[in-house]
């Protein structure tokens, strides 16, 4: 019992997993709930808030660019599409999951693994398989949540095909289990489609995504291959 106890506490339960659920207060001390199940968005809710989180990204990329640097210019560097995969902070583990979409647009799709439910599905979801969703979860459009980002862009023709794995996985991945089925695993196979190497999914969000960055030296420009 006790080495099952500290088993659970290193892949993703910890002390207060018997406790709280998953991302259940922020950093700043408000209190936040990931459970979809008890905080779900209307659409025009959804709505608002992808539209101020990624006014607030373009502002921010907008004003770290340099003056000289022409809009066009960038996305012909970088691609028209892109992958951004991020964590964000929480009280007990935090979550990892991925923005994606145009970078002429300020629309964005979300993408990630969290247990459906209350705080009961969190709790068994460390000892067993309980039913998941896999859309945006309440923090995930919040920037002052963020601790994480490693943004990497596509070609059109590249970004139909990694959209489509994405939605692809979403439908094939009904459970979630913090030792086999979590978040840092899910957003681990997209990278992986992507040709990314991919780290060790047992680390917190936040450092899974940054040696997701750090291992593949930070490139940003991603060309999937034929065989793919």
């Amino acid at each position: 019992m006790a080495n099952r106890a500290r088993r659970l506490c290193r892949l993703g339960g910890f002390a207060l997993a018997v406790l709280l659920p998953c991302n259940f207060q922020s950093a700043s001390g408000r209190e936040i709930d990931t459970r979809v199940g008890s905080e779900r968005f209307t659409s025009q809710e959804l709505h608002k808030r992808t539209a101020n989180a990624n006014a607030l990204e373009s502002r921010e990329a907008s004003e770290s660019k340099p003056a000289a640097q022409s809009t066009a210019r960038l996305g012909s560097a970088k691609g028209p599409y892109y992958v951004d995969f991020r964590a964000r902070t929480a009280a007990s583990w935090g979550h990892a999951f991925v923005w994606y979409g145009k970078t002429s647009e300020r629309q964005v799709e979300v993408a990630g693994l969290t247990p459906a439910g209350d705080t009961l599905a969190y709790v068994l979801g460390h000892v067993t398989w309980v039913p998941s969703e896999t859309g945006a979860s309440y923090g995930d459009l919040d920037p002052q949540y963020l601790t994480a980002s490693y943004r990497v862009y596509l070609s059109e023709t590249d970004a139909k095909r990694v959209f489509a794995y994405i939605k692809k996985l979403q439908a094939t991945s009904p459970v979630w289990n913090a030792e086999t089925f979590n978040c840092t695993g899910f957003i681990g196979d997209i990278a992986s489609f992507m040709g990314l190497k991919v780290p060790n999914r047992w680390q917190r969000p936040e450092n899974y995504v940054n040696s997701l960055k750090a291992m593949n030296g930070g490139r940003q420009m991603v060309h999937l291959s034929s065989e793919q």
